[in-house]
């Protein structure tokens, strides 16, 4: 495990990553990651600001992160949309390009990200991006709150397909009606990474809002069956967190192997299944 003090430059980073056989994910923490896929490598969810509150810090500064392609937002949250270290990630990434809910488009035009750099998605919509496709589906965090005049929705969940490999990112969401057989029509997920953090009423009076509780995780992974799931979004900040354990436990008493679950570690290479 990547200890918290780790900092790692861009010299040891892009080593780390030309090292590493393609397909295979990096935990970032929260619900961050970093994937080769296809020999792309792409970025989900990174949070690289050093906010106060972290429990850990960024494992790879912004200022570090080099070579990757896509970089994914689930939703304009900070530590899911992490603007500052996207507009870093503008120079020192110059061929990268930005996916995001198309919601969000006037917000990023605003904020100076270039209309070339920019992939707007919705729910229910497919891109070919380089060596991978890309699937959209609608998040509800905690409502799904589309909006009526456009028909988009503010926050989203991703597919990815690459180097014969799928993989399920959800983001920040609860389950919503629709949901499994819209995933389900997808096919096999190779990962699904999952959030597991749930919801309380002393964090929604916070503007905290939630997602799935470790148990809706672990059933919806257990109606998947993907080759691997991973728990998400449980270690970054000390109110809003879940034991990982209790989930995966959960999981082994429900569907046993039916589901295996990787508890990720900082920078520690991860195979989908």
């Amino acid at each position: 495990m990547c200890p918290q003090a780790c900092s790692m430059n861009h010299q040891a980073f892009e080593e780390m990553v030309s090292r590493a056989s393609s397909p295979v994910l990096w935990w970032m923490g929260q619900m961050g990651f970093l994937m080769k896929l296809g020999g792309t490598l792409v970025s989900i969810d990174y949070y690289a600001f050093p906010a106060p509150g972290r429990q850990i810090p960024p494992p790879v500064p912004a200022e570090e992160l080099r070579g990757v392609s896509l970089f994914f937002g689930t939703h304009n949250h900070s530590d899911h949309m992490d603007i500052p270290s996207w507009k870093i990630w503008l120079k020192t990434c110059p061929d990268a390009r930005f996916v995001f809910p198309r919601a969000h488009t006037d917000f990023l035009l605003r904020e100076g990200f270039p209309a070339d750099r920019l992939i707007g998605m919705n729910d229910g919509e497919t891109v070919q991006a380089g060596s991978l496709t890309i699937h959209a589906l609608a998040a509800a965090h905690e409502f799904l709150d589309r909006d009526p005049a456009t028909g988009l929705y503010p926050c989203l969940q991703y597919v990815l397909e690459g180097g014969g490999k799928r993989i399920y990112h959800a983001g920040d969401t609860l389950r919503y009606e629709g949901m499994l057989p819209a995933l389900q029509a997808l096919g096999h997920f190779d990962a699904a990474i999952l959030p597991i953090n749930g919801r309380d009423a002393t964090r929604y009076r916070a503007n905290c809002i939630g997602n799935m509780t470790f148990q809706e995780s672990a059933d919806l992974a257990g109606e998947l069956r993907p080759g691997l799931v991973i728990p998400g979004h449980w270690d970054m900040f000390a109110a809003n967190s879940a034991d990982p354990h209790a989930f995966a436990d959960y999981l082994d008493a429900k569907y046993g192997d039916l589901v295996p679950c990787r508890i990720p570690e900082y920078l520690s290479p991860i195979l989908p299944g």
